[in-house]
Parts: structure tokens; C-alpha cells; sequence
């Protein structure tokens, strides 16, 4: 499979999608800025449908932060909006990166979604991802793509939901009969999807006790991105990355991990990666953006996680915010 350019150009959006801005990383270039030089553009390029978005709906963790909702990324492709978990608050997220500009993301236009593992934080929203596009008009049934179990889950959530979609089918409201309806694809590692314009590969990550944990790989026309999902240190994300133009990943910061309670450090130790274990694994996957999501704080700030991974990676890093977009 072809890799993308090694001279990469992002676009990114801080602060709420306030302002764009233009980035250009050089390979692997020290710099003392996670997002080196940059222009501003203008608000109007959001609109632009064509090329590949994205757009960060949620960079949280189970951790109750009003400004980081749960993990959940749009891959934006030519003006079509693919989706990587269903963490809570993704529909709010979604609706107001429309209000910004990004049309793929207005509610009625969610239809697809790749669900990395089953864990609460990562799927909390997805009943809100069936019904709530559904209530405002979406007329197609939602694709869902997802480790073994993932039916099992939709299934209970339609279950739990009959008297809902009764009272909405045949009761007053104008609501369709199709747009709640969920075609859902149990997979495995391998090439899961592909149309005209994207191609998205499933590839196994190790996440604590879970049997199955996916990444996963997204080829498009204008960009290679790698999102590693939950996971600890893999090899398979530095193999699916290999120069990608975007690998984001989650990260936990290792100056904090040694203040948390014995228990948790065993947990956190068997399931997610630290910024000195990232700092190596992106110093093998030689990606032209590191992007943070899902990032564990434990007191420290995005600053903080950004010089610890500094001190063992040279490459452009960035900690993501909700509703950045990167271009």
C-alpha cells in the first residue's frame, strides 16, 4: 500500500475551532512548539468538502472533565464523516463542530462508526448515535463495525429502547421507520471497509483483560492516519503507522503514574501507555503528527504530558483538545 508524502501539511483548529491555522512538519525536525510554524488561514477553508479532516470529538477519559468528553475521532473524507468510538457526548461534540463548518458533521449525517473495544467510556454514546440523528430525521440505518460482542450490544440497546421507537413510529411524531435500524459488522483484523474513498484496517492492540481491542488504519487519497485506541505499547501500531501522516494516540503521564494507588498502577500499567513509553513507540512509527487523545493527567496539565514525551521524541507532537481539527 502506497505511504503518503514524507513533507505532511495539517491544518488545525485550537481553541473551539476559533481560528485555523496551517502546519507543515519537517520529518522528524526537533522543535521546541508541538505545532512548529504556522499561518492563519481563515474560517472559511472549514468548508472546503474535499481532502481529509480530523476532527477530535472527544479527548477524555472516564474522568468527568465538562471540557474533554469521551474519546471518540471523526476522519473526514471528501465531505463524508467516518467515526472511531461512540464516547460520551459525541452528538453535541458532532453538532457543534457543524455549527463551525464541518457539514459531514451535522447529526443527521452520522451513519458509520468503528468501535476500537466495548468499554463503557467508548460506547456510552452509542445509543445516542442510533436514536438521536434518528429523532432528527436521519432516514439511513447506522453501520456499525466492532470487535466480537459489538451485536450483542446493539442488540440490547434497540431491546431497551422498543417503547421509544414505538411511540415515536406510531404515535404523532413524523418519524421514518429506517433511521434508527443499526446494520452492525462484527470483525477482525484485516481490511474491515472500503468505497471510493477510504480504506479502514482493523489491527490488534493489548487493553488489560479485554479479548479483543482494536486500532485502527485509515488510507485515503490525501492522508495515512493511525488511531491506536486503548491500548498498551504495541508493535502493531508502530507496524500500521510506519511513517503515517497522523498516529493518535492515547497516553497516561508517567511523572503522576507514581502518586496513584498501588491497584491502579497495576491496572494502568496492564492497559494504557505512558508518555515515556510513547515518546519510544513514536520514535519507531516516525509518524508526521503525534496526536494525544485520551489523556490521563492525574494532575499534570497538557504542557506537562508534552515535555515528558519531548524527552525521548524529536517529532511534532500535539495534545488534543475537543473540537481541534487538523488538516
Amino acid at each position: 500500500m502506497p505511504l503518503m508524502p514524507q513533507t505532511r501539511c495539517y491544518r488545525l483548529v485550537i481553541a473551539g475551532l476559533s481560528a485555523l491555522l496551517l502546519f507543515c512538519p519537517l520529518s522528524h525536525a526537533s522543535d521546541q512548539s508541538p505545532l512548529g510554524g504556522m499561518r492563519l488561514v481563515g474560517k472559511r477553508a472549514l468548508r472546503d468538502p474535499d481532502g481529509t479532516k480530523i476532527v477530535l470529538l472527544g479527548t477524555g477519559t472516564p474522568n468527568p472533565d465538562p471540557s474533554r468528553s469521551g474519546p471518540s475521532v471523526a476522519i473526514v473524507v471528501d465531505g463524508a464523516a467516518y467515526l472511531v468510538d461512540s464516547g460520551p457526548g459525541i452528538i453535541r461534540r458532532a453538532a457543534a463542530a457543524a455549527n463551525k463548518g464541518i457539514d459531514a458533521l451535522d447529526v443527521t449525517e452520522l451513519d458509520i462508526v468503528f468501535l476500537t473495544h466495548l468499554h463503557s467510556d467508548h460506547t456510552l454514546s452509542l445509543a445516542d448515535l442510533i436514536f438521536s440523528p434518528w429523532v432528527l430525521q436521519r432516514e439511513k440505518p447506522l453501520e456499525v463495525y466492532g470487535p466480537p460482542g459489538t451485536s450483542a450490544m446493539v442488540d440490547h440497546l434497540l431491546e431497551a429502547y422498543t417503547e421509544d421507537i414505538h411511540v415515536r413510529i406510531d404515535g404523532l411524531e413524523p418519524a421514518n421507520s429506517k433511521g434508527y435500524k443499526v446494520n452492525s459488522h462484527e470483525i477482525h483484523p484485516g481490511l474491515v471497509f472500503e468505497n471510493g474513498s477510504v480504506k479502514v484496517r482493523a489491527f490488534e492492540v493489548p487493553h488489560g483483560s479485554w479479548r479483543y481491542a482494536y486500532g485502527y488504519r485509515f488510507e485515503t487519497p490525501h492522508r495515512t492516519i493511525v488511531i491506536s485506541g486503548d491500548t498498551t505499547p504495541a508493535d502493531s501500531v508502530v507496524e500500521h503507522c510506519a511513517g503515517c501522516d497522523a498516529l493518535i494516540h492515547e497516553v497516561y503521564s508517567a511523572r503522576e503514574f507514581g502518586d496513584r494507588p498501588e491497584e491502579w498502577q497495576r491496572y494502568h500499567a496492564s492497559a494504557h501507555t505512558s508518555t515515556i513509553e510513547l515518546a519510544a513507540i513514536a520514535t519507531r512509527a516516525t509518524p508526521g503528527l503525534l496526536i494525544l487523545y485520551h489523556q490521563l493527567f492525574w494532575g499534570a496539565d497538557p504542557k506537562d504530558l508534552l515535555k515528558e514525551i519531548r524527552q525521548g521524541y524529536r517529532g511534532r507532537v500535539a495534545s488534543g483538545r475537543d473540537l481541534d481539527v487538523y488538516e
